[in-house]
């Protein structure tokens, strides 16, 4: 898919993000895919700096599935080689993470969940669809005022082969671009200095 294309799969989220911010309303974000393991969380966590590196209040970032499993460790480690700080809080079949992109900002917590767990918001909020089997197993997803598809390529197709810790940071770098895309084209009061 060029380019061109690919602007016009990110425009809904852009005109979802721009309509919330021009009626000052929270901005809350849900990137769900199936397992709930890397694509949703690297889309949340580069969503979230996105948001901050562009100025843009009230933005919450989260991400769950449509099933529970755990991050998967390569997606904590790239994101770690990618330079954030990486704090597992919480051991076990489903680990807890805290990722810090600043020090002094609040960490974005990661660990695999349902996408209507109680730790998501339950309304008001959109539902970025980032694999096509979570977006054609989900076909409604109760009190997501929209749902987008932004679907990218899993990472795990490179899982136990040389090319595993390249494929997962192009994966990453990929998502960045895009969420980076989408919250430059934001037009904020804080955005505009004289």
């Amino acid at each position: 898919m060029d380019g061109g294309e690919r602007k016009k799969r990110l425009q809904p989220l852009v005109d979802f993000i721009q309509q919330k911010v021009d009626s000052k309303q929270k901005t809350n974000l849900n990137f769900i895919c199936t397992h709930n393991s890397r694509r949703s969380h690297l889309s949340q966590v580069w969503a979230q700096v996105a948001s901050e590196y562009f100025g843009i209040a009230n933005v919450n970032c989260y991400s769950g599935g449509t099933e529970e499993m755990a991050v998967f460790p390569k997606v904590m480690e790239t994101l770690s080689d990618q330079g954030f700080n990486i704090f597992k809080i919480a051991d076990g079949v489903n680990p807890v993470y805290a990722v810090k992109y600043d020090e002094n900002a609040l960490p974005i917590i990661g660990f695999s969940k349902k996408y209507d767990s109680e730790f998501n918001p339950q309304s008001e909020f959109v539902a970025i669809m980032t694999c096509s089997q979570a977006d054609s197993g989900c076909p409604f997803i109760a009190d997501a005022e929209k749902r987008i598809s932004i679907t990218f390529e899993d990472p795990k197709v490179s899982d136990k082969t040389p090319e595993q810790t390249l494929v997962y940071s192009e994966r990453s770098l990929e998502i960045a671009t895009e969420m980076f895309y989408v919250f430059s084209q934001i037009k904020s009061s804080l955005c505009h200095r004289n």
